[in-house]
This record gives structure tokens, C-alpha cells and sequence, in this order.
């Protein structure tokens, strides 16, 4: 008798027709405006002129290669459903670690990181099969003592949860709105009972904090301590006999003559330390703030992993990232929709979507390399692994330790051996990093280690159920965005100009060539922050030279200029409402994407090439997970919060105020002059600039709020865009 599948793979094939139209007819005007750029246009334009165009032709031409690649992602969209119901029974479930990690107790508050322990904790899985590991790479005694706390409350939460079916295992999310109908007597009283030893839980940890728990704190980048291990609620014989997964709390050593990885490090190090304690063939990563929602997404993840069919050669199941303190307006683009809503369905019809730092489970054997340890010797298993004879013991083993009476001892019998395994020595002369675990080359570790995976010819899959899996909080202020997408930008253009250039080094390892655009266009995307800066000067500038950038109105070539703007821009609009979007994102999205181009990928690109030769050391800055009220409450009311570094803003208010003189004066020379047909094309331009950033006008002109632009940012914008109108100026003569 067959048996029935675990999963379905729906493949929507009107969207992909929709969009592969789109693609041919948009690819003949790229083509045409090329043709108009390269043997009309240039042909006619004066030699003092040649810098501008060849400006303007770059830009035109970078716009290109990006949608180019960026159309990749919508050949083959499909979707998924599964059927955990049809999965061996709970004794023939696979073990699964959960690895979670902090940095930070400043940037990411205990209270928070310990929600998402708790969450895991309490996940519907067989208790004896999970293992949860928290790497503290702050080493902070708050942190230490938050963890011991969460194991004394887990034994009342753990219980809770799994007896009356708690969906919400969060105790925050689960405290602040009860999604679960129960209407026992029974359930009230516990619920009770466990909502007053949450709030006692709570006030042990801010009296911690406030009695100088953060004076405590080992926390620099780099800075020297000892590795610190600790086998949480090991207490012998006056141990809980309440069954709670096994808790590990772990602070690699870091001495400053030793590089550490930043976040890559860390899960390398919960990869060997888990691998001599629990060994599951299984790994859950999550970000600290991104606590489970939903407690079957082990479950819907081995219905994948389980599968005959896709099982082999499957590496992971990534789940999208949700967040639950998103706005209605989502002024800064906070969800990621683009990426969860169109480009990993999209890329899970090819070989899978990109690894995306949290919220997927990992095959553990995909990280140690495809038959590295197979007919190898010790010696030569040492020079891949490490000196550690327990650690290599591990590689061909797959008992996982299920005796629950003594699995806290025998883990506390490998302390010492883990020891070893996370010291800031042991890595060296081996494969860590490099061929094996989370790879090093760059900091965004989860992009580039899943893109070598996928060379290595592993698949992926994308799995998006309809209640979230997992929660999370997003960046709610300007500066944080920003913050973040310049380290994101900074590690993608450091594997774009290596030698593991996706369109080269992708193609070289055979993988799909559609599969190689799409990881090319996510490394080559903060190189928007070109043609955002050109478009944004050049034909303002010579708006008020009176040169002519784009063609007259009344000439044919006008409408293919037309074309390409209305088409980029309703493809997209198209996109926005077919995921569920409205106007409103679509307008906000673009928006955010200008000012991402011209500060986060900008200085994310500088700071990149400043590493690749040599002038800068690689650096990993944490979110900031710390709500300020004051500008969350903005976010809410979806107002721009300008509280930002000047290095941000100046940039971003000296264009706004660039392409308002532009507009103002330009529109005024060229009707007093009867040019409008000749330079309508930048007006227009300056004029949509202006309307897409009208909040950085607000901010500067018609605000006086805190979250309002400085005076002396707008002081210094202006004296920047004098000194632009003056170079413009010298320039054309």
C-alpha cells in the first residue's frame, strides 16, 4: 500500500505566464533604449557633455542588469501545504537542538531573549527529543542568571502549555491577549497561578537588572573571557522531575588576538558543543527576539525533512520571518514583504529559497560537508574538525541521548570536552568556517552559507503556513533600519567582488542559472545606490544648465523612456497587491527603497571596499531590540522619526533640497524659455523625487516635533547642495 505524502507542492503557473510576458516585453524596450543612448544620443550630444551622459548611461545601464536579474525570482513561484498528522509516531521523530543566540543585554533584553526560550521549550515535541542551546556571546551575568530564572518558571510554563494546548508558548504574546478557547474552571485557576509566577519571574529579572546585573557584563566586541558552560536546572538528586527539554547555557571564550566571526562563530561553536551532548540530526535557529508562535513548526519542518522524496538532498526548511509589532502603515518597510511574499516562493520553484539567518531547520549533517568524513583517516579528520576525539566520535553517530532520568548528567559529564570545543583556539588549522558549519567569508553568514550549500547541491524549501511559526520584532526607527541594512549591504558586495560571485562561481558549481540570478541580484542589489545618486544629481543640474538628459516629448523615443517608467512601476504595484499589499505599501516600499539606496546601501558598498583593501576590519553591530515608547508611538501613527545619525540624514535632506530648487527654478527657466518639451523628462523626475520623499520635506519645513529634522542637518544639507550647484555649475561651462 503507497503511503500518502507528507507534503504538496502547488506551482502557480498564470503568475509565472504573467510575469515571463511582462519580462519579453520590457526586455524590448531595455533594448530599444539602449539602441536610442548608443547610436542616436550619442551621436548628437556635445563632447563637454560626454561626462554627464556616460552618468546617465551607467545608471541606465546598472537599472537593467539589476531588474534583469531581479526577474529571476517569478519564473517557477509555488507554494506548499503539509499533513503532520501522517507522520510517524512521536518514539520514531528525529531529535531536533534548538540553538538561540544573544549578544547584547543592552541591545537585547533579557525578558525578551528569555520569552523565546520559553517559547522553544514548550514546542509540541516529544520532550526527551529536543534540546535547546542559548550562546551568550556578551557573557553577561544578567544573561547567566535571566537563564536560571527561566528554568525555575519553564517548570511551572513547560506543564501549562502542554496540557491545556497553548498555541501562544510566549508568555509575553500569551499574557497580553488569549487566542485559546477553554472555559474549564481548571484552566482559568492555572492560567492564574501561572500569570502571577510570570509577573513574580519578571520582577526577579528588573531587580536583577537595576541591582547593577549589567555592571556585571563582560560585553565588547572582541573583548577577553573564558568560556563559560552551564547544563541549566542540574541540581542532582533535588532535580524538577518535570519534564522540560534539556536548557544549555553557553559563553564561548574571546580574546581580542583571536578573530571570533561575530554571530557565524557562535553557532559553529553550539554546533560542536550540541553535537557531543545531544548530536540531533536536526538544528532550529533563531534570532533571540524571534520566539515561537506556533508549537507544530517542528512537526510541518519534518514533513519535509521526512519526505523520501526531497528528503536526500533537502538542507533546510526556512520559514519567513514575521513580526509582531508591525504597523498597519509600515513606513519603513519593517515586514521584508518583497522578500517573504514574492522572492522565496519564487526561488522555492527552482532550488530553494536563501537561507535567511532565523526561523529554519537545518539538517545538521548539510553543515558538516557532503562525504568529508567518510574513508578518512583520524589525521585527516582532525585537519577538517578539529583535535577533539569525542567531537569526531559524533560524525558517524546518530544516538541521540532520550533517557530523560539521566540526560542532564550525562551532559554535565561533557562540560569540560565542550569546553575545549568552544575555545577561541580550537578552530585553528581546521575546515571550520571555511568548508564546514556557518561559513565566514562574510558577515551575513546565513546568505553565503546557504548559497554555498546550494552549489554543493543541496536543495532548500520555503514554508509559509498560514498562522506565523514565529514572531518577532522589527526595526521601528529610521536609524535601526538603515543601521541594519548598511551591515547587510557591507556583507552582500563583499561576496559579490570575491572570488564566490554568485553569477560566476554559481555557474562554475552548476547551479541553476535562474537560481544563480536570484542570489546575484541580493549581492548586487546595494549597488542601487549608483544610479539612486546619479538620478538624483545629474539631471537635476543640468535641468538648470538647460541640457537635455532624456528626449523631447513630442519625439517616439520619449515613449519608450515613458514605458520603462510606468512598467517597472505597475509590475510592481501588481506584485504589491497580489501578495496581499495595498497602494499604500507600494508607495512606502518605493520610498524606502530611495532611501536605503542612497544612504544604507551606499555606505554599506564603502564600507565593504574599504575592507577589501585592507582599510577596515569587519564589525557586526546587533539590532537594537530596546523600544523607545516615544518613537515607537510615531511609528504607530506612521511618522517619520529623522532621530538619526547625521551621517543618515544629510545625505538624504541635501537631495530633498537639491531636487526642490531643481524643480522650483528648472520648471520656471524652461517655460520662460519655451523648453518644457526638451527637458520635461527632468522635471518630471525632480518632481517625482519630491513626491516620493515629501515625509523628508515634512520633517525639515513643516514639523517641530522630537522625531522632526534638526536644524543643523538641514544647515548643513543646504550648504552641501550649494557646493553641488556650484560644481554643476563649473562643470558646464
Amino acid at each position: 500500500m503507497e503511503t500518502l505524502p507528507l507534503q504538496e507542492c502547488k506551482v502557480h503557473k498564470y503568475s509565472a505566464i504573467i510575469h515571463i510576458t511582462h519580462t519579453l516585453i520590457h526586455s524590448i524596450f531595455i533594448l530599444s533604449m539602449f539602441y536610442y543612448r548608443l547610436i542616436i544620443n550619442l551621436n548628437t550630444i556635445p563632447l563637454s557633455f560626454f561626462p554627464y551622459w556616460l552618468l546617465i548611461f551607467t545608471s541606465e545601464l546598472i537599472l537593467s542588469f539589476l531588474w534583469l536579474l531581479n526577474s529571476a525570482y517569478i519564473w517557477a513561484p509555488v507554494s506548499r501545504s503539509v499533513f503532520p498528522e501522517r507522520l510517524p509516531p512521536e518514539d520514531e521523530l528525529p531529535a531536533i537542538d534548538v540553538f538561540v543566540c544573544t549578544a547584547d543585554p543592552k541591545k537585547e533584553p533579557p525578558l525578551s531573549v528569555m520569552n523565546t526560550i520559553l517559547s522553544v521549550l514548550a514546542l509540541d515535541y516529544p520532550t526527551e527529543k529536543l534540546s535547546v542551546y542559548l550562546s551568550d556571546d556578551g557573557s553577561s551575568n544578567l544573561t547567566l542568571y535571566a537563564i536560571n530564572e527561566t528554568w525555575k518558571f519553564a517548570e511551572f510554563w513547560v506543564p501549562f502549555c502542554r496540557k491545556f494546548e497553548i498555541k501562544k508558548t510566549c508568555p509575553e504574546a500569551y499574557f497580553q491577549g488569549v487566542d485559546e478557547i477553554n472555559s474549564s474552571k481548571e484552566f482559568f485557576q492555572e492560567r492564574e497561578n501561572i500569570q502571577k509566577e510570570y509577573e513574580d519571574f519578571k520582577e526577579r529579572l528588573r531587580k536583577a537588572q537595576e541591582n547593577g546585573g549589567t555592571e556585571d557584563t563582560i560585553f565588547h566586541f572582541g573583548s577577553n573571557h573564558n568560556t563559560v558552560i552551564e547544563i541549566i536546572g542540574q541540581t542532582g538528586k533535588n532535580s524538577s522531575k518535570v519534564k522540560i527539554p534539556l536548557l544549555v547555557y553557553v559563553s564561548r571564550e574571546k580574546n581580542s588576538a583571536h578573530p571570533h566571526h561575530f554571530k557565524a562563530g557562535a553557532l559553529n561553536v553550539l554546533l560542536r558543543i550540541s553535537g557531543i551532548i545531544s548530536n540531533s540530526p536536526y538544528i532550529l535557529i533563531l534570532d533571540c527576539d524571534m520566539h515561537s508562535n506556533d508549537p507544530s513548526s517542528a512537526r510541518q519542518a519534518m514533513c519535509f525533512h521526512l519526505d523520501p522524496k526531497i528528503s536526500p538532498s533537502l538542507a533546510f526548511v526556512q520559514f519567513p520571518q514575521r513580526f509582531h509589532n508591525i504597523s498597519k502603515n509600515d513606513i519603513y518597510d519593517s515586514a521584508l514583504r518583497a522578500v517573504f511574499a514574492v522572492k522565496w516562493p519564487g526561488m522555492d520553484g527552482l532550488i530553494g529559497p536563501i537561507l535567511s539567518g532565523t526561523c529554519f531547520y537545518m539538517k545538521r549533517k548539510a553543515l558538516y560537508g557532503t562525504g568529508i568524513h567518510k574513508d578518512m583517516d583520524i589525521s585527516e579528520l582532525k585537519k577538517c574538525f578539529g583535535s577533539s576525539n569525542e567531537f569526531l566520535n559524533t560524525l558517524t553517530s546518530t544516538n541521540h541521548k532520550q533517557n530523560d532520568t539521566d540526560i542532564k548528567e550525562f551532559a554535565d559529564n561533557k562540560i569540560q570536552e565542550a569546553k575545549v570545543l568552544a575555545s577561541c583556539t580550537y578552530e585553528q588549522d581546521s575546515q571550520w568556517g571555511n568548508q564546514i558549519g556557518f561559513l565566514y567569508h562574510s558577515v551575513v553568514e546565513d546568505y553565503f552559507t546557504g548559497f554555498i550549500l546550494h552549489c554543493k547541491g543541496w536543495r532548500s524549501v520555503f514554508y509559509n503556513p498560514t498562522r506565523p511559526a514565529f514572531l518577532g520584532s522589527a526595526t521601528t526607527n529610521l536609524n535601526d533600519t538603515l543601521v541594519q541594512g548598511t551591515r547587510w549591504s557591507s556583507g552582500l558586495i563583499e561576496v559579490l567582488f570575491s572570488r564566490f560571485c554568485p553569477l560566476i562561481y554559481g555557474l562554475i558549481s552548476r547551479m541553476p542559472l535562474l537560481e544563480c540570478m536570484c542570489y546575484a541580484y541580493l549581492a548586487s542589489q546595494p549597488l542601487y545606490c549608483l544610479p539612486a545618486w546619479f538620478l538624483a544629481i545629474i539631471p537635476q543640474l543640468c535641468l538648470l544648465n538647460g541640457i537635455p538628459i532624456y528626449p523631447k516629448v513630442s519625439s517616439p523615443w520619449f515613449i519608450v523612456y515613458s514605458f520603462l517608467f510606468l512598467s517597472t512601476l505597475t509590475k510592481y504595484l501588481w506584485d504589491v497587491v497580489h501578495t496581499g499589499g495595498t497602494m499604500r505599501t507600494w508607495w512606502n516600499e518605493c520610498r524606502v527603497w530611495m532611501i536605503k539606496s542612497i544612504t544604507a546601501y551606499f555606505y554599506g558598498s564603502l564600507d565593504a571596499i574599504l575592507k577589501l583593501f585592507g582599510f577596515r576590519k569587519a564589525s557586526f553591530l546587533p539590532t537594537n531590540k530596546v523600544v523607545d515608547n516615544e518613537q515607537l508611538k510615531r511609528y504607530q501613527m506612521g511618522i517619520y522619526d529623522f532621530q538619526a545619525s547625521k551621517m543618515l540624514i544629510v545625505p538624504l535632506v541635501t537631495l530633498v533640497i537639491l531636487n526642490m530648487v531643481s524643480f522650483v527654478l528648472g520648471s520656471a527657466k524652461v517655460i520662460f524659455e519655451g523648453r518644457l518639451s526638451d527637458l520635461f523628462g527632468q522635471v518630471f523626475l525632480s518632481f517625482f523625487i519630491l513626491m516620493v520623499n515629501y515625509p523628508i520635506i515634512e520633517g525639515m519645513i513643516f514639523r517641530k516635533d522630537k522625531g522632526s529634522i534638526p536644524l543643523l542637518v538641514a544647515l548643513l544639507s543646504i550648504l552641501f547642495c550649494i557646493l553641488l550647484l556650484f560644481l554643476g555649475s563649473i562643470f558646464v561651462m
